[in-house]
Parts: C-alpha cells; sequence; structure tokens
C-alpha cells in the first residue's frame, strides 16, 4: 500500500523534483550504510586512582618567594 502511494505521489512530481526525490533517497539509503560511531564521553570518576598529588602539593612554591610577603 505505501510503495503505491509513494509512486502515485512520485508520478503527478516534476521531473526536476523527480531527480531532487532520488538524490534524496539514495542519501538515506548510504547514510544507513555508514556505520554510528559512539562518541567516548568519559564517565566521572573514571580516573580515580590514575594520579597521585604530591603531598606537598598546596605549599607555596620557593620561584614565588619573595613576591609573598
Amino acid at each position: 500500500m505505501t510503495d503505491q502511494l509513494i509512486n502515485s505521489y512520485l508520478f503527478q512530481l516534476p521531473e526536476s523534483i523527480k531527480q531532487e526525490v532520488l538524490h534524496y533517497i539514495m542519501y538515506l539509503i548510504n547514510k544507513e550504510d555508514i556505520p554510528k560511531q559512539k562518541k567516548n564521553v568519559p564517565k566521572f570518576g573514571s580516573a580515580k586512582g590514575k594520579y597521585i598529588m604530591a603531598p606537598d602539593f598546596d605549599e607555596p612554591l620557593e620561584d614565588f618567594k619573595e613576591y609573598m610577603r
């Protein structure tokens, strides 16, 4: 039933529009052939335990001693 309905509407279109419909159909077919790529989104807390901060991380740096009075 759907094919007949599509064909009946397609025959009513001018040739230039039929060409656009053909291009769109080809686009839809090719779009399905391309595998969907998943974005690698890191999850919150996934790096836990991979990095260790130095115990003196918050201590002032020697290079800035003269600026910190």
